[in-house]
């Protein structure tokens, strides 16, 4: 369907910026100190997965919730998807914000592979940015130390090219957005059955949406996967919160021994949650996040 019938996946002013990363899309709500939240990067990605963050964080601050390249109402068209694309939505996104509310720190909060992108934005615009929370963060699976070149991604050789073959890469992206599918994705992310039911249905209407399989088949690819990012999470030198749950597909944080002795960060695991724990918990994690905000 064209993106002009998908609903809004949050509320508050939905603006189009044109940027240098092609047409962005921005949710705007609230008053008060900026707050910018950067969704995860998956199949059916979109502002919807930090709905409980911008609904919850619009009484007392302006939330600032993207559509990163490649999904919600942002562009979605058949071009390169990147590591540097993304982080340079980021940029664009602060630089919108600035306009808004001047040239202040913005606290900012990303979910899973996003992470790296708000981290890799941080380190480039320090200035820019106040404190970082960083959700279940991607990076820090196994002991693998992640130090390549600069800027260099973590993509298999050969698979994006096997993923975008002649009519392979739409039916295989129509494929694992099936309804049921997704449930499936989101009961691994939650470690449980009881999944959030209105993010599972934006799921499906957002996945619908012409040229929603190009930036899905690059992170199928592990091209927006970072093959430097223990250098840039060790290079931050803002306060960062790290949080995490104990179930689902996102437990394995053994590497984060390259930043526990870091004074500048503050690690905290979070029991009987999946991924994103501000669905399921919600009062506690906001708790810890104010906490973290005003300290």
């Amino acid at each position: 369907m064209p993106v002009s019938q998908l609903p809004a996946a949050v509320s508050g002013e939905c603006v189009i910026l044109p940027t240098s990363v092609g047409p962005l899309a921005i949710y705007v709500a609230g008053s008060g100190p900026p707050l910018l939240l950067i969704h995860s990067i998956n199949a059916s990605a979109s502002a919807a997965e930090v709905r409980p963050l911008h609904e919850h964080y619009r009484a007392t601050r302006t939330v600032f919730s993207i559509d990163l390249p490649g999904y919600g109402f942002s562009d979605r068209s058949d071009r390169v998807y990147s590591i540097r694309l993304m982080t340079d939505a980021i940029h664009a996104a602060v630089a919108f914000i600035r306009e808004r509310v001047g040239a202040i720190p913005i606290d900012a909060l990303a979910v899973s592979l996003s992470c790296e992108y708000l981290a890799r934005a941080a380190v480039e615009s320090p200035d820019a940015f106040g404190r970082l929370a960083l959700v279940s963060p991607t990076g820090f699976n196994g002991s693998t130390q992640r130090q390549a070149a600069a800027g260099k991604s973590r993509e298999v050789r050969g698979m994006l090219r096997i993923l975008r073959g002649p009519g392979w890469g739409g039916a295989l992206f129509r494929g694992l957005t099936r309804p049921s599918v997704i449930r499936y994705f989101l009961e691994r992310t939650w470690g449980s059955k009881n999944i959030d039911e209105t993010l599972w249905r934006y799921d499906i209407l957002t996945t619908r949406v012409a040229g929603a399989e190009h930036a899905p088949l690059y992170f199928l690819s592990a091209a927006l996967f970072s093959a430097d990012i223990h250098t840039i999470y060790e290079a931050l030198s803002m306060p960062v919160w790290m949080s995490h749950g104990d179930r689902g597909d996102f437990t394995d944080y053994r590497g984060k021994t390259i930043i526990e002795h870091r004074q500048n960060w503050h690690i905290t695991p979070l029991s009987s949650v999946g991924a994103l724990p501000y669905f399921e918990k919600p009062q506690e994690f906001f708790k810890l996040f104010d906490t973290f905000l005003a300290a």
